[in-house]
């Protein structure tokens, strides 16, 4: 069955960076667009970046355009998002996330919040 862990998150200072993994299980990794989401307190979850089964980082939120980056390693069936220049504003759950038609599989998420 599909398994996604994230892993890698923590408390940081406004200003620094991070770098959250998502190892994924369960199906063909290398050719499937996986995405991160984020999902703050008392907000609705949001689109983070996508990063494409042809290792195409796009769709970045606005937000964090130009301070995150979304990769992938299909030897180690992982994607990755680093994160720099941290604000308290991206403080949130982050989630990696695998649509497969109209169902749509997450991991646990892991908690990153940024604060001094």
């Amino acid at each position: 069955q599909v398994q996604l862990v994230e892993s890698g998150g923590g408390l940081v200072q406004p200003g620094g960076s991070l770098s959250l993994s998502c190892a994924a299980s369960g199906f063909a990794f290398s050719r499937y667009t996986l995405a991160w989401y984020r999902q703050a307190p008392g907000k609705e979850r949001e689109l983070v970046g996508v990063i494409t089964s042809a290792d195409i980082a796009t769709d970045y939120a606005e937000s964090v355009e130009g301070r995150f980056t979304v990769s992938r390693d299909n030897r180690k069936n992982t994607i990755y998002l680093q994160m720099s220049d941290l604000k308290p504003e991206d403080t949130a759950v982050y989630y990696c996330n695998l649509q497969l038609g109209s169902i749509g599989f997450w991991g646990q998420g892991t908690q990153v919040t940024v604060s001094s």
